[in-house]
């Protein structure tokens, strides 16, 4: 079981860790700050840097999975191509540094935090997500049409009133008492430990709330500007929004 650190802290760039297994896709840490692919995030990319100072790119970080291709408890780092030397020097039981590409993740924290703010916008069942640097995108279950310049704006002024993000959690059976928090068709919130981690956007005025893994900002000011490049038909029951950048 990799201890999943950037659970309680988003914002811890780097971590010493020990290596609990070398295999075929990649490095088994004991603890990280690498996310890992999931819930429509990408995964972190970064650096292991060995105890000589030599580093070994990571190109992706994902869950492990089990002989029946369940996702699991551990966490594989993917070296990038080209380090057969470097990882051929592994060994299980060594001390390395993890370090987390920051300015990336960063842009994977706005932009994750940006969605929860379009489903206040859009208070329709999810049923896609892909959160990645350049871009995010929802696909809502709706049939009405959206408009593009409104949800811009609604965007501006709610990243404008610095709402803050806080991290908390429910129990299974509170959430099972509360379907309705839910607000993915397509990602389940994990179970199986007691309790489910929730993001809670506002103070005085609830702007979202509802299960989710993945990594945020503690604050909507930080996500800055962001702009809806594209709304499109999907199918006749889906809306796709599309997030990037602004100039």
């Amino acid at each position: 079981m990799t201890d999943e650190l950037f659970r309680s802290d988003a914002y811890q760039r780097d971590c010493e860790a020990r290596i609990l297994r070398i295999e075929e896709g990649g490095v088994v840490l004991d603890r990280t700050v690498f996310y890992p692919q999931g819930g429509g995030q990408a995964g972190d990319s970064g650096w292991l840097v060995l105890s000589d100072g030599r580093e070994i790119a990571i190109a992706d970080t994902r869950k492990t999975k089990d002989a029946e291709g369940k996702a699991t408890q551990e966490i594989l780092h993917v070296p990038a191509p080209g380090q057969e030397t470097l990882l051929d020097a592994l060994k299980s039981g060594a001390d390395v540094s993890a370090r987390i590409d920051w300015e990336r993740r960063h842009r994977l924290m706005r932009f994750h935090t940006a969605t929860h703010l379009l489903c206040h916008l859009v208070p329709q069942p999810v049923n896609g997500c892909s959160i990645t640097p350049e871009y995010a995108r929802l696909d809502f279950h709706m049939t009405e049409p959206l408009d593009k310049e409104m949800l811009t704006a609604g965007l501006a002024r709610l990243v404008e009133a610095s709402h803050p993000l806080t991290v908390g959690a429910i129990t299974d059976a509170e959430l099972d008492a509360n379907p309705a928090l839910v607000k993915s068709m397509s990602v389940q919130p994990p179970r199986g430990t007691g309790t489910v981690r929730t993001i809670r956007i506002g103070d005085v005025d609830l702007i979202d709330f509802q299960p989710c893994g993945g990594t945020h900002v503690t604050n909507t000011r930080e996500i800055g500007a962001v702009i809806v490049t594209k709304i499109e038909k999907k199918s006749a029951n889906s809306r796709r929004v599309v997030l990037g950048w602004a100039a």
